[in-house]
């Protein structure tokens, strides 16, 4: 198995298992080692009081293209630190697309920034997250316990 192979088979079978990434109705555009591309579109139930797209909405895609190109090593790899900038507001039927890009990666530690963009361009998030990396391989196709 090529290392594209096992990190498109990873990515997969953790979304497989993930309903709340489901929920949100994320789609998988492109997977190779240490990076994934994600798109979703924005339904009115993830809109905020005045209207514009729930921040905690924008943070789980960018969530979970950093879990999902973390992973893709196959190593499970389990979120530490997070942070996330919004530049810009997004609003019901906005297509969100969250590109991953590893910036470090070591036997223990990853670091990622993740760029979110409205409609495949205006720049509406940058995420920037940490992961550990655990000695665990993942089990594809089955739901894993993660407890160490």
């Amino acid at each position: 198995m090529t290392k594209r192979e096992r990190a498109e088979d990873v990515v997969h079978s953790m979304l497989n298992n993930d309903p709340f990434s489901k929920w949100l109705g994320i789609e998988v555009v492109e997977i190779s080692p240490g990076s994934v591309t994600l798109r979703m579109k924005v339904r009115k139930e993830m809109l905020n009081g005045f209207g514009y797209c729930h921040g905690g909405v924008t943070f789980s895609l960018a969530d979970s293209a950093l879990a999902f190109a973390a992973n893709s090593h196959g190593k499970v790899s389990l979120l530490v630190k997070a942070s996330m900038s919004y530049p810009e507001v997004i609003r019901e039927g906005d297509i969100l697309t969250a590109r991953t890009e590893e910036q470090s990666l070591s036997n223990s530690i990853g670091i990622y920034t993740i760029i979110v963009t409205r409609n495949g361009h205006q720049k509406v998030g940058i995420f920037q997250g940490t992961v550990y990396r655990t000695r665990k391989d993942h089990m594809l196709n089955q739901t894993q316990s993660y407890n160490q």
